[in-house]
């Protein structure tokens, strides 16, 4: 499998994250999830590599989490991944996916820990 990258190229974290990759010759696809979002399943598997709960890929300060008044919302995990994919712009940046692993790259630690111990 590639190394897959969710970026979002006004984000300075999601920018280190393919500048680590870039700067060590590791192979990777960029995916725009702003341009091109992730689909339901693509979320699924995404929590489950991560070992989250969906609410947990969530951004809360974005603005359009208090604009759903989010905070005390009581979604199910599926209607947390489907709010995630109607609404990719309240996806955790940037997400790095190398085999069948993730991690959210903040801090850039994650991302680098993700190669070092293959």
């Amino acid at each position: 499998m590639t190394t897959k990258v969710l970026h979002n190229p006004r984000c300075k974290k999601s920018r280190d994250a393919v500048a680590y990759l870039e700067s060590n010759k590791i192979p990777h696809q960029i995916i725009k999830y702003l341009e091109t979002p992730p689909t339901v399943n693509e979320l699924q598997t995404i929590v489950k590599q991560l070992g989250i709960k969906p609410e947990q890929l969530v951004r809360k300060k974005e603005k359009l989490y208090k604009e759903l008044s989010l905070g005390s919302a009581k979604l199910s995990d599926l209607e947390w991944i489907q709010l995630l994919a109607d609404h990719p712009s309240l996806i955790e940046r940037p997400i790095v996916q190398h085999e069948k692993q993730a991690v959210i790259g903040r801090p850039l630690d994650n991302v680098i820990a993700l190669f070092e111990n293959k």
